[in-house]
């Protein structure tokens, strides 16, 4: 598959991607645990079929030390025993997050109420931030058609 779009050979994408990259840092480098922020990455990409991210986030975690039975049980977190409380509360808020047309009221009072109760402010700051980045991430991907599985761990640095 070819992209339909050079997102890093037009004069304006990367300036966008800086900009992009820099909220990720900030989140990256707050509270919300690293290993959350990559689960959380790995579903809103699994639900908008964004392979390039998928590529790159799975490839990040293993990297980190995430265990290939708990990636591979990403998609089915509610069956899964792999998963803390904290983590189930931030994969439920990222699926309700990502699918906010889905729902008439958006992300539920209960989801958010659980996901409250297992991070602080600062962390659901970063929680929420983070859904709605890994969101533009993956439809600038998917409607460009970056395509998937070319990615090197550390690649954009």
């Amino acid at each position: 598959m070819d992209a339909r779009l050079n997102l890093y050979g037009s004069p304006l994408a990367p300036k966008l991607v800086k900009h992009l990259g820099a909220a990720g840092k900030v989140i990256a480098d707050s509270a919300l645990p690293a290993a959350t922020q990559e689960l959380v990455k790995i579903r809103a990409s699994q639900i908008n079929g964004c392979g390039f991210c998928l590529d790159m986030h799975t490839k990040e975690a293993a990297h980190a030390g995430e265990t290939p039975l708990r990636l591979n049980l990403v998609a089915a977190w509610r069956e899964a025993t792999v998963f803390t409380d904290a983590e189930r509360a931030a994969l439920e808020l990222t699926e309700q997050g990502t699918r906010i047309a889905d729902a008439a009221g958006g992300v539920t009072d209960e989801a958010w109420a659980n996901a409250a109760k297992r991070y602080d402010e600062e962390q659901l700051a970063a929680l929420v931030s983070l859904i709605a980045l890994i969101n533009a991430y993956n439809r600038l991907n998917v409607i460009a058609r970056q395509p998937a599985g070319d990615y090197v761990v550390g690649q954009f640095g």
